[in-house]
């Protein structure tokens, strides 16, 4: 059915194969993002959550903000081929 609809013509770069593979590796990330965010505050003595919003930890925020950076360039790339 891609294919089908993918042959109807349109613009080079707007293929709905690529359109539906980028959502997928997108939401694929972010179940991921989340997933070892949860895990890894799980294997950590103190909790993310108060560190982040009651102690105002800026280092953590940091990691964590790294985190998702390399996970974004991860998902791009996957994207781009």
């Amino acid at each position: 059915m891609l294919s089908l609809l993918a042959s109807l013509g349109g613009p080079e770069w707007l293929k709905l194969d690529q359109i539906l593979s980028a959502m997928v590796f997108s939401v694929l990330g972010v179940v991921l993002f989340v997933l070892l965010f949860w895990l890894m505050d799980k294997m950590t003595p103190y909790s993310f959550w108060t560190e982040l919003l009651e102690e105002h930890n800026s280092a953590l925020a940091i990691f964590i903000g790294c985190c998702a950076i390399s996970l974004g360039i991860i998902v791009a790339a996957s994207i781009a081929g």
